[in-house]
């Protein structure tokens, strides 16, 4: 039999409301309080696929809920025993057996919880809608709810409770849920062979362990040699020797975008991608500090070539891209090797070079001045897409998911976003093309273009949002992978683009941020965790963690959750 891999536990990452005495034992599985009140996720997610779980209840007169929670609601953060609001979209049940869903209740299915209960829950991500199954001691009560259609995944199981209660979880692990169960235990498996359940799970419905997270099979270590998360992107990072045409290999693929940034100096982040050019005679240079147009580098170059494991620095290098004693970072994408195709799927044709299987692509156009729309070569919709007018000088576009068609950011600046039709026409992207409108940041008649676009790779990717709390021990952020990079920018107001990576911070806490809007060298200390399954803060940042702020993020990384590796 395969090894069950790793079962989820309580995920003590996210902070106890107040000054609650939480503490966990059993290998993070049991979970009591002395005072206060708690709610604690457990540590795996997912998007799709059928989970069950169970939850005994070992002590307390009230106060023992479980549930399932989306872990970019800010519920699944909030660490208290509150059922959460209206666009939280947690669904709880609680000891009095009222069932919640998305704040509202909605049913009354059971009498109290009592001690020695076995509560368990069937979430079924692949039904449509969504739905959430309660049972008591192996009996299905009330009826399956539905996960409210505007909610976004992953979802996880969560059990929160106060008044001296103490609960422990079965992901599959313990089927005695420690020793508090000592007969007439079912000791079932799910379907797949994996788990240890006091009753048997619903037929199809799995443990919720590393081995059975659904992962896409392009990026799947196990059943790819070209193609895993570490052969779509690596961060690499060198210290410089002042010397040209120094060769930089150890980054497991051939390069298709690189951006380049001195952590040491002031210099500007240097973009440079296969689909414009690099050759030895250099490249097509963009900055993403800096609104200016293409730079053709005949007569200095960054960089002169890229190589099967890496790239070759340029002439120029000594000065910018390898300075002595300095410390450099490239952030690396691969694309299609450099071979680019002809795309005919919007109003306007492009020209794309794409990532299938890490859900990145490289389009050129050229604009027309009138409300058009793109193809972007992707099998899905773009999340996070990069804009910059080539032919002249013109502010980078951004465009990010999480805020919606009608908000418009500034890459090279700090300036707040802004809301306007004639970026986006107000329309989200589809799973063939992006719309544009008429602005001259992403459209003006007779001008030149590049757009770098990418989607969520289950495993690999996550573009998303997070809700800070203004806390040391701060947000959590579920990613579903040991990030290698991530990039956040608190969305209101204004603000830097920062970004943290694996290959200048080696351990954790991290700090050693560098801004992609300007040409700051590295700093900060003690902010980020990078963990295997996602990122915690601990700072209390306005630019990283602050207490109420939406943030929203782009994250890389380099071993999925299902293979459990820890940074």
């Amino acid at each position: 039999m395969p090894s069950n891999g790793n079962f989820a536990i309580l995920n003590t990452l996210v902070r106890p409301v107040g000054g609650t005495s939480r503490t966990t034992s059993n290998g993070n599985t049991t979970i009591s309080s002395s005072s206060g009140s708690w709610g604690t996720p457990v540590t795996l997610a997912a998007n799709t696929g059928k989970w069950y779980i169970e939850f005994y209840v070992n002590a307390g007169s009230s106060g023992r809920n479980v549930g399932v929670v989306p872990t970019n609601s800010p519920k699944y953060n909030d660490g208290d025993y509150s059922q959460g609001g209206a666009g939280d979209y947690a669904i709880t049940l609680n000891s009095s057996g009222a069932l919640y869903n998305n704040g509202t209740q909605t049913q009354t299915v059971a009498s109290n919880m009592a001690t020695g209960d076995i509560m368990s829950i069937a979430m079924n991500l692949d039904a449509s809608p969504k739905t959430v199954q309660f049972y008591k001691n192996g009996s299905t009560i009330g009826s399956a709810e539905n996960i409210n259609s505007s909610a976004t995944g992953p979802y996880t199981f969560m059990t929160k409770g106060h008044n001296q209660s103490t609960v422990t979880m079965n992901a599959g692990q313990d089927s005695s849920f420690s020793g508090a169960k000592t007969s007439g235990s079912a000791n079932a498996a799910d379907d797949n062979g994996f788990g240890d359940f006091y009753y048997t799970p619903p037929s199809g419905f799995l443990s919720m362990t590393s081995a059975n997270l659904p992962i896409s099979a392009d990026i799947d270590p196990a059943q790819t040699n070209d193609n895993y998360p570490g052969k779509q992107f690596n961060a690499i990072s060198w210290t410089g020797d002042g010397t040209t045409s120094r060769a930089i290999t150890g980054l497991g693929f051939q390069p298709d975008f690189i951006w380049f940034k001195d952590a040491t100096q002031a210099f500007s982040n240097r973009l440079y991608d296969t689909s414009r050019g690099i050759n030895s005679n250099g490249g097509k240079r963009l900055a993403s500090n800096a609104p200016n147009e293409e730079n053709d580098q005949t007569s200095g170059q960054d960089i002169s070539a890229v190589g099967t494991d890496g790239f070759t620095l340029g002439a120029s290098s000594a000065n910018y891209t390898n300075y002595s004693s300095d410390v450099n970072v490239a952030w690396c994408w691969k694309a299609n090797g450099g071979t680019t195709s002809s795309n005919t799927d919007g109003s306007t044709t492009t020209t794309v070079q794409t990532s299938q299987a890490g859900g990145f692509s490289i389009i050129l156009y050229t604009g027309t001045g009138s409300n058009a729309t793109i193809g972007h070569g992707l099998s899905s919709a773009p999340e996070f897409i990069l804009v910059k007018r080539r032919s002249s000088s013109q502010n980078w576009a951004v465009y990010h998911e999480s805020l919606g068609n009608t908000y418009n950011g500034v890459l090279n600046d700090t300036q707040a976003w802004s809301t306007s039709s004639l970026w986006w026409q107000n329309t989200t992207p589809s799973n063939s093309v992006i719309s544009i409108g008429t602005e001259g940041r992403v459209n003006g008649s007779g001008q030149t273009y590049v757009a770098y676009a990418w989607h969520s790779v289950e495993g690999y990717s996550k573009i998303g949002k997070y809700e800070g709390n203004g806390n040391t021990d701060g947000t959590f952020v579920y990613t579903g992978f040991r990030p290698k990079m991530i990039m956040i920018r608190r969305w209101s107001g204004t603000d830097s683009y920062f970004v943290y990576d694996t290959a200048r911070s080696t351990s954790n806490v991290m700090g050693n941020f560098l801004q992609w809007n300007n040409t700051d060298a590295q700093t900060g200390s003690g902010l980020v965790d990078f963990v295997s399954t996602g990122f915690k803060w601990r700072a209390t940042s306005a630019s990283q963690n602050p207490s109420g702020t939406t943030m929203i993020y782009a994250a890389w990384g380099d071993v999925p959750a299902k293979y459990g590796n820890t940074f």
